[in-house]
């Protein structure tokens, strides 16, 4: 099967192109700055803003199926009409289509949301990242969105780089302990997605851990694990900053979690010091 990895410069889409081309499968992966450090079948220079560039790429790549893991920011017409336009023309293709969207959909007013909970965002990410879930769905009804939440590695993640700089004290800054969230790890939500892919399954699904835990626990976890010093952790409140955004949203993924074989393993697990493997 030829697989068109979309944003497979990033975090998430590099472990995607590793274990879609470990599955035995034609790889092409795009990027929007420069390639990534992944070795995928070929490298093509994708803005989603482009509809032109979007369906020669298509045309050109032929692919069955189409992630879409690129992250964006809060820039509309990104990482709203982006994906949207992708869907739009993956569905033209009669292309199958699975596209990653983000917990920052939520307010965190109701904390626990599941597959069913309506977007509430307070951001303009989060808007933007609701309103590409709604237009693919819309323009692709045979697409399927995978929500998530913070994804983390074996210390190449961004939230495992903050922790090592603030216990080296080579940054300023706090971890907030009413920040709360449901962290993956990168190669189960890889693995989730290309297991979710490969089904005919439409709609919205949630692929988060099992445990919820504040920005603090989560460092000292990635702390403990790496051998530093917890207790150089400076820690916060979010509520008393300016920064905007949601308190507390814990997704629930056990319905989708019912229907995979891969086991999307709660961060107390995946970062205990046993099993680490830095150099993964």
């Amino acid at each position: 099967m030829t697989v068109l990895i979309v944003g497979g410069s990033g975090f998430l889409g590099t472990e995607l192109v590793r274990q879609a081309i470990t599955t035995g499968h034609t790889t092409v992966a795009t990027y929007a700055t420069k390639p990534g450090p992944a070795s995928p079948t070929a490298w093509r220079h994708l803005d989603l803003r482009d509809a032109g560039s979007l369906d020669a790429i298509m045309a050109e790549v032929r692919p069955q199926l189409v992630l879409n893991a690129s992250s964006g920011s809060a820039d509309w017409a990104t990482t709203a009409e982006g994906p949207i336009r992708l869907a739009m023309v993956a569905a033209t293709y009669g292309t199958r289509m699975v596209h990653v969207s983000s917990d920052a959909v939520f307010s965190g007013a109701r904390v626990h949301y599941d597959e069913s909970s309506l977007p509430d965002p307070v951001t303009p990410y989060g808007a933007a990242k609701a309103a590409a879930e709604t237009g693919v769905l819309a323009v692709h009804p045979k697409a399927a969105v995978a929500r998530t939440s913070l994804i983390i590695s074996h210390g190449r993640s961004v939230h495992e780089k903050v922790v090592h700089e603030l216990a080296d004290g080579t940054r300023d800054g706090v971890l907030f302990t009413d920040d709360i969230r449901c962290p993956v790890h990168v190669t189960d939500l890889a693995a989730a997605l290309l297991e979710l892919a490969a089904t005919d399954t439409t709609g919205v699904h949630h692929l988060a851990g099992p445990d919820a835990v504040s920005r603090h626990e989560l460092g000292v976890l990635i702390a403990e694990r790496d051998g530093l010093d917890a207790s150089r952790l400076p820690t916060g409140l979010r509520a008393d900053s300016t920064l905007p955004g949601a308190l507390d949203v814990r997704l629930d993924s056990r319905a989708t979690q019912r229907t995979l074989r891969t086991t999307l393993r709660g961060v107390r697990r995946f970062l205990h010091r046993t099993g680490y493997q830095p150099n993964l």
